[in-house]
């Protein structure tokens, strides 16, 4: 059983950074793709970016090309999203996700670990 916490959420304003952080534990955290989902309020949870278990793939949503890039720390068991540029349609709650093996798909159906989300307010 893999558990995800999530943080480095706040208030920013538009035009700021921001770096959200995962840490992993229960599982061999290498062995796992890594992606981050956000969901706003009224809407469809959608997918951000996803890093797959061997670094083979790295997978951004076109919204975010660009402004956000996804990291990972193997030694820490924590993965990482760094967001620039932010924009006022970038506010959510942000949730990071784990897939046994996974590629780093988009799909959140391919992820079967969950966090409970960091909440982001980018204000205009």
């Amino acid at each position: 059983q893999v558990q995800l916490v999530e943080s480095g959420g706040g208030l920013v304003q538009a035009g700021g950074s921001l770096r959200l952080s995962c840490a992993a534990s229960g599982g061999t955290f290498s062995h796992y793709a890594m992606g981050w989902f956000r969901q706003a309020p009224g809407k469809e949870r959608e997918f951000v970016a996803a890093k797959g278990w061997s670094d083979s793939m790295t997978n951004y949503a076109e919204s975010v090309k660009g402004r956000f890039t996804i990291s990972r720390d193997n030694a820490k068991n924590t993965v990482y999203l760094q967001m620039n540029s932010l924009k006022p349609e970038d506010t959510a709650v942000y949730y990071c996700a784990a897939e046994l093996l996974g590629s780093g798909r988009s799909s959140s159906s391919a992820y079967r670990y969950w966090g409970r989300g960091t909440q982001v307010t980018v204000s205009s």
